[in-house]
Parts: C-alpha cells; structure tokens; sequence
C-alpha cells in the first residue's frame, strides 16, 4: 500500500474508531467519497439486533441517497464485518471496506464463541467460499488491520466497564 494512501485510510480509521465510542457496542463506522466522509454510524443494537453499525450506515445512506448502490464508496469500520454486515456491504456494493481489529483479534479479547462463528463465516463470505456473487464480488477491496490496536483498546475499555458493572 502506498504510504499516501495508508495516511487516508489511518485518518478515516480514526474516525470511525471515534464512532465506536458512541454507541452501546464499541463498533463505528463510516461511508467515505471523494475523500470526505459522507454519512456516519454507531452500533445501537440493544433492541434490534440488526442494528449494527455497519448495517445503519449502509440503511442510512441508501435511504438519504434513494437508491440502494454504494458503488464509488469507502466503508470504514472500526473492526472486521460480521457475516450480516459482509453481506450487506456485498449487496450495497461498497467498493471498499477497510476494517480495523479483525475478527480474531477481538476473539483474543472478548473470549467469546459468537465472535469465533463469525470469523468463519465471514472468512468464506471474502474469499468466495460461501457465496459467488461474481462480478459485484469482483469489484471489492478489503484491507485490514488499519489502527488496529487503537480500536482493540476502545473494545478492551467497553469490555472492562461491562464486566465492572457485571454485564459480561
């Protein structure tokens, strides 16, 4: 990766980290063209579990846009998509996703199964193992690991305040 771009992506990384710490779940993303952020969202899923921050990114873009393709944009999020959020940034057609933590780094954090789950799945939505979408597959992007120990500590703080307060 070029270091010009490696820039970029650090300073929308930060951002989306930022909107991590907003939501009741230390996840944050956001939709990036032309090298500006266009729309911004946080997990809020204490009531509905689809509400990912990923997942209400891509609802409120599409909504505001009025039309379902993302095609021409960056999706940061602080940590590597679920299998839900993948799919849903495949079906949007995001260009580009560019992830924080991955999966199995918030696995060593977390310590919990559903997250392990995830990983499998998701490693086969990214690699092709699981679906063929053919050619909106081929137009995808994925880069890992940007900031990544910066959104590992917010997730280890969210987890640390959860097991004080005995939510676990």
């Amino acid at each position: 990766m070029e270091r010009a771009q490696l820039d970029i992506d650090k300073h929308f990384m930060q951002l989306a980290i930022n909107e991590s710490k907003l939501g009741n779940y230390p996840y944050g993303a956001i939709l990036v063209k032309d090298n500006e952020v266009k729309f911004r969202a946080h997990n809020s899923a204490s009531t509905d579990p689809t509400a990912h921050a990923e997942v209400a990114l891509i609802r409120t873009a599409t909504q505001q846009l009025g039309h379902p393709s993302l095609k021409g944009y960056t999706l940061y999020t602080s940590s590597e998509s679920c299998p839900m959020c993948a799919a849903a940034e495949i079906w949007a057609h995001v260009d580009r996703v560019v992830f924080g933590a991955s999966i199995q780094q918030l696995i060593e954090v977390a310590q919990q199964d559903q997250i392990f789950l995830q990983s499998n799945i998701v490693n086969s939505l990214w690699t092709g193992e699981l679906v063929t979408v053919g050619k909106i597959r081929g137009a995808y992007e994925l880069t890992g690991g940007i900031l990544a120990e910066e959104a590992l500590q917010v997730f280890a703080e969210w987890k640390q305040k959860q097991q004080d307060a005995g939510q676990s």
